[in-house]
């Protein structure tokens, strides 16, 4: 298994979108990137820490690649709007990869070289490019949320369309059943 952490905003969001394709083994929702050993959600949530809310993901590289996953992150999130997702802003919502060795820092530099050469999105990229430090797993609780509360008014309204939009462009790189 190969190992990558992305934050693309909210990690219910982001967590519930890696969970859903072949070759991804375990999604784990938690923080990275910040100055406080420790954070919690609360903490994290004041702005304060320094961190991500991120996803570490498990992935079998013979299924699906570091490059793949990060098209599905770019078009699942928006990358243009800095420490913001839809309603959801700070520093904490950053659209950010934490790559973990110089090939995932390269892969991802193509891609966004790739996506801005093409004009895929209305306004440049501001995903950053940061070395991983340690990632802290989030509280119980935040693990399977949209597995758990899907019927949510915020799920309905923030990741069912995240939801339709990976089914729609990666339908071949989703799990059966």
């Amino acid at each position: 298994m190969h190992k990558a952490i992305l934050a693309g905003g909210c990690f219910w969001c982001t967590e519930s979108i890696f969970q859903a394709l072949r070759g991804v083994e375990t999604v784990v929702s938690g923080y990275i990137g910040g100055h406080t050993p420790h954070p919690d959600y609360r903490s994290v949530c004041s702005g304060q820490t320094g961190h991500a809310e991120a996803v570490a993901i498990d992935f079998d590289p013979d299924i699906i690649s570091f490059r793949q996953l990060l098209q599905v992150f770019f078009a699942t999130h928006d990358p243009t709007t800095p420490n913001r997702q839809g309603h959801d802003v700070g520093t904490q919502y950053r659209s950010a990869i934490f790559y973990l060795d110089a090939t995932q820092h390269d892969t991802a530099l193509a891609v966004i070289a790739e996506l801005e050469q093409q004009q895929v999105f209305p306004a440049p990229i501001v995903t950053t490019l940061e070395a991983a430090s340690h990632f802290y797993p989030a509280e119980d609780y935040h693990q399977h949320y949209y597995a758990l509360h899907g019927a949510e008014p915020y799920c309905q309204a923030v990741i069912q369309p995240k939801q339709y939009k990976l089914r729609r462009a990666f339908a071949t790189w989703l799990k059966q059943g």
